[in-house]
């Protein structure tokens, strides 16, 4: 009997602990939430805030809600003389073709299908050629992803300048311009 007391106490401390952390998982949801809310409002426009106030701070970047739209907008307003693509499939601009690469250690040559690749985020045309590739992605995408990487190389063998941003960081405004004037007028 005495077993099964001792059986049924550590079952109703387990179910305590665990309403206990669902309690604040929820708590931390509602938080998370009304911050969200607080943040998206802010980022409504995507211009910096710029105050007289010595207590704030000038320039404050706020991240914007959807950052297809941020990059669009830059492209759009800052390289008017770029006809500008969205979701654009590697095979679109190689056709159905598969190569070569060498995009990891453990498989040095093997072979890669074009509609393996991640579409491109954004393509920049000169009136209907392709003169560079803007990718956005989030964690390492860009680095292990094999659907970025096969991308990345495709673009590499066309001959087009490819460059990525991460959506996680800052991509303060300037910065962004600043990196595709480099990566655009270096090629």
């Amino acid at each position: 009997m005495g077993l099964l007391k001792d059986l049924f106490n550590v079952a109703v401390k387990a179910a305590n602990e665990y309403a206990k952390q669902k309690e604040e998982q929820q708590k931390y949801h509602k938080e998370e939430e009304s911050h969200y809310n607080r943040e998206e409002r802010k980022a409504a426009s995507y211009t910096s805030t710029n105050t007289t106030d010595s207590t704030n701070y000038e320039d404050e970047f706020v991240p914007p809600v959807d950052w297809n739209e941020y990059f669009a907008e830059i492209l759009r307003t800052e390289f008017p003389q770029y006809v500008v693509k969205r979701d654009v499939p590697v095979t679109d601009l190689t056709g159905f073709t598969a190569d070569t690469f060498k995009l990891y250690k453990t498989r040095p040559y093997q072979t890669y299908k074009a509609e393996w690749g991640q579409p491109y985020t954004f393509v920049l045309h000169r009136g209907t050629v392709p003169v560079g590739v803007v990718m956005l992605g989030a964690g390492q995408s860009h680095d292990q992803n094999v659907k970025y990487l096969i991308a990345r190389m495709y673009a590499k063998k066309l001959g087009m300048p490819y460059i990525n941003f991460y959506t996680q960081m800052r991509n303060e405004r300037s910065y962004v311009i600043q990196r595709i004037k480099d990566l655009m007028l270096g090629h």
